[in-house]
């Protein structure tokens, strides 16, 4: 299999499914400030350790949706895990040593949050539609959700959790006769009720609730932009909006995270780079993997620490699949965690 690019579409294409459709100037050391106003900060990213080698049974391997459990433990998924291979990872940060948590035959599962609700690890999988639950220790599978959402199966990419435990999703539906098909889906927290909240979407793919839990951040593959979807309606206020076009070049806009002071961690599919943006829209860092290492092609994901600045971020490509650190500019939250 050519291995020029990680591209989602040769990752589906590969097990036999659906197509997955999931700058700064000086360098200056991590947590470094911006010498003045307007500039922007260029922090490196540094190799924490390698998890996974490319499948020959797909011919990739690619990370995504880190996110803390118990005893500081972080868990990953290997969306082209084959069948045998652990779907999900664990991580014990301190010893820096890694576990496969889950495996299963089928599914290929593009991210994974807690429930604040259950305390279940929640796990969508993009090749069948379905959002899957386990225990924290990788036992008791079950099926959440599965079926049609008005009239289309899902393929759901990443997860954000409310307060109360319901569930909103980047649903990455694709382009059909040109028609953009993605949405934004909530599942409330029995897995009951389904509710389409936006639609006409290009690949929705990162998705993550701002500081107050009033509107969503989601993030469009295929158009390259971020977008502002109000959950919790204010005297005044419009419906989403366009919030940041984001300049990827031949890269595309993948996960979003959001820290304590509610910045927003925009990941890059086709560079092994995030981007960093206040909530008003300004460039404020760029995260980047160091120039030397070769075989890197995409940065997908990331948990900061759960009341700290350490962040790990997974990147992948033909080298294999890799946790990256890097100093986060605030400590981590819930929506910095997962998804």
């Amino acid at each position: 299999m050519r291995r020029t690019r990680l591209r989602p579409l040769a990752v589906l294409a590969a097990l036999g499914t659906v197509a997955l459709t999931g700058c700064g100037t000086e360098t200056l050391a991590p947590g470094a400030e911006a010498a003045s106003k307007g500039s922007q900060r260029t922090i490196a990213a540094h190799k924490f350790m390698r998890l996974t080698t490319v499948h020959a049974e797909t011919g990739m391997t690619l990370l995504e949706g880190p996110t803390f459990g118990t005893y500081g433990r972080l868990n990953v998924v290997d969306v082209t895990a084959p069948a045998g291979k652990p779907k999900v990872i664990q991580v014990d940060v301190e010893r820096r040593t890694a576990r496969g948590l889950f495996t299963a035959a089928q599914g290929a599962y593009t991210s994974a949050q807690f429930s604040p609700y259950d305390g279940r690890l929640y796990l969508s999988d993009f090749a069948s539609g379905a959002i899957v639950s386990l225990a924290p220790d990788g036992t008791g599978p079950r099926t959440f959700f599965d079926g049609e959402v008005d009239g289309a199966r899902m393929q759901p990419d990443d997860i954000a959790f409310d307060q109360d435990g319901n569930l909103y999703i980047s649903d990455s539906l694709g382009m059909t006769e040109g028609r953009a098909r993605g949405r934004v889906v909530r599942i409330d927290r029995e897995g009951e009720e389904a509710t389409v909240l936006a639609d006409g979407l290009a690949a929705t793919n990162g998705i993550s609730f701002d500081l107050g839990y009033r509107g969503l951040w989601f993030s469009e593959l295929k158009e390259n932009r971020i977008s502002y979807l109000p959950v919790v309606q204010r005297p005044g206020q419009s419906g989403r909006h366009t919030a940041v076009r984001v300049d990827g070049g031949v890269a595309e806009t993948d996960s979003i995270a959001v820290d304590a002071d509610g910045n927003l961690y925009q990941a890059l599919h086709g560079r092994p780079a995030m981007l960093v943006y206040n909530k008003y829209g300004e460039h404020l860092a760029t995260v980047r993997v160091p120039a030397g290492a070769e075989g890197l092609e995409s940065a997908t994901n990331v948990a900061i620490t759960p009341g700290g600045t350490k962040a790990y971020m997974t990147v992948s490509g033909p080298a294999g699949g890799y946790l990256y650190t890097f100093d986060a500019l605030a400590e981590g939250v819930r929506q910095s965690n997962g998804g």
